[in-house]
């Protein structure tokens, strides 16, 4: 016994020092690592070897800055769209009625319309925001789609109405009376808002009473302009390649450097990206940082699509998740920043709000999302599926399910809205409950009323909201079903 023990021990220690030992750089000779092979010689990296572990350092900074700038880019990209392809200026509302004026909208609800702007405080100075008075839901974010406050419903107003005096990050302090004084922490702002009135004619008064000045003009304020895309064609989806380490640029060197973010400034300064300096890469830089933006990407796609955070999963055995899985709207855990948890969101959403983090019974809006059938399988446009949505749906004002491209992550574009709705005029079985089908075609012997149109060879992914999520919710007596894929 003593002796097999003893062989043991040694066989152990053998394993260690083996363990050790392999870990241990070679002072000459070379190795495979993941970043090509590496050869050292009396314990420096031979020239080669200088030439891909930088390119394998700047690489790796790339695609992870990609995934930290993902909020931002979702805001530096709609911003310029509004202004490039509809005109909007810093004191522009672009409104978002239909279907067609909220293709390019990652995400977007096509039951409800929408309002957006996106001033720069710097140029305008502070900024006074009126939200009428009724059924409307949204929030003033900064660029990093941090919110600042709620308005409407779930605001200081409850819906209410009020005047909002939106401080720039390097403005002084002022507290006039009369207003609900909040400050940005970017120079670039994001205010949207949603009207939730199911009356048409409400919904888009609502809209217009949307008013945005500066402050210094408030005793003879200009009439705010209400601009609508009108076909027009956009993207809000981050740009791909070099276009969007462009955007990057111009934002860092609009903004203060905020303390978090001085870590990753660091990692892209041998990249061409620093503040005060014009943004000119070199052939080895631009190759770097598009190949970054290529698996940045991927990786934005995987962590979205495939979420491995605790608790995503809505009810267990279930492939609903929640898709607006941050554990506090500023992006901060306790210990760390989310950076894949808002790097899930960003992807394939704009905006964020206390509002939309579903944690008020019977006020505000829940996302679940789900990506794959029953058995697992990605959701294939080529394919038909029904989902059977229970009766007692809970929610105080609606539900709907919209389906999205994937890729694009808005609107399947079929040439009709991808969105059924508790308000639509669906067909209901006898208990109150709906089959939903999902197909290219309408499914024989199916309401036609009840079918969202697919793509064939596309993926696709879907968002049930629950607008005014209701307490069987919250305690998961109230369960929805898979998707299943239809014989």
């Amino acid at each position: 016994m003593h002796k097999i023990l003893k062989t043991c021990l040694f066989s152990l220690v053998v394993s260690i020092s083996a363990t050790a030992h392999a870990q241990k750089l070679p002072t000459n000779g070379s190795f495979h690592s993941p970043i090509g092979r590496i050869a050292l010689k009396d314990g420096y990296p031979s020239e080669k070897t200088v030439k891909i572990v930088y390119d394998g350092i700047d690489f790796q900074r790339a695609s992870q800055a990609y995934i930290w700038a993902l909020p931002m880019m979702g805001m530096v990209q709609w911003q310029a769209e509004q202004r490039d392809k509809f005109g909007a200026g810093d004191l522009d509302f672009v409104d978002y009625l239909t279907f067609t004026d909220k293709l390019g909208l990652l995400t977007a609800n096509a039951t409800t319309p929408y309002l957006m702007a996106f001033p720069n405080v710097q140029r305008t100075g502070p900024l006074i925001l009126e939200v009428p008075a009724g059924l409307t839901a949204g929030g003033i974010t900064d660029f990093w789609q941090r919110p600042i406050t709620d308005v409407g419903q779930t605001g200081p107003d409850k819906g209410q109405g009020g005047k909002y005096l939106i401080l720039g990050p390097d403005d002084p302090n002022q507290n006039p009376d009369g207003f609900r004084v909040v400050r940005s922490s970017t120079n670039n702002v994001f205010i949207g808002a949603r009207a939730v009135d199911p009356n048409k004619e409400n919904a888009l008064a609502l809209m217009a009473a949307f008013k945005l000045y500066p402050y210094n003009q408030r005793e003879n304020p200009p009439n705010t302009a209400h601009v609508h895309p009108n076909g027009r064609k956009w993207s809000g989806t981050q740009p791909h390649g070099m276009a969007y380490w462009e955007g990057v640029a111009k934002f860092v060197n609009e903004e203060n450097v905020q303390e978090r973010d001085r870590m990753i400034m660091g990692m892209l300064k041998p990249l061409g990206i620093e503040k005060g300096k014009p943004f000119a890469p070199d052939a080895r830089q631009k190759k770097l940082l598009t190949q970054g933006a290529q698996i940045g990407e991927v990786m934005a796609r995987t962590i979205g699509y495939e979420k491995r955070f605790e608790g995503a999963t809505v009810w267990p055995n279930k492939k609903w998740e929640i898709s607006l899985y941050l554990k506090e709207t500023n992006q901060e855990a306790p210990h760390y920043t989310e950076i894949d948890e808002r790097s899930s969101w960003f992807y394939e959403a704009v905006g964020v709000s206390e509002g939309m983090m579903g944690r008020t019974v019977g006020a505000g809006q829940l996302y679940l999302e789900s990506s794959k059938d029953s058995k697992g399988r990605w959701l294939d446009g080529s394919k038909s599926y029904t989902l059977h949505v229970p009766p007692n749906a809970p929610v105080a004002q609606f539900w709907s399910f919209t389906v999205y491209d994937n890729e694009s992550r808005c609107f399947v574009d079929t040439g009709v809205p991808p969105d059924r709705s508790s308000r639509d005029d669906i067909a209901k079985n006898a208990d109150g409950s709906v089959d939903l089908f999902f197909a290219p075609k309408p499914p024989k012997g199916k309401p036609a009323a009840n079918w969202i149109k697919t793509l064939p060879n596309k993926g696709w992914f879907t968002y049930f909201r629950l607008y005014g999520p209701t307490q069987p919710y919250f305690d998961r007596t109230w369960v929805l079903n898979d998707i299943e894929q239809m014989k």
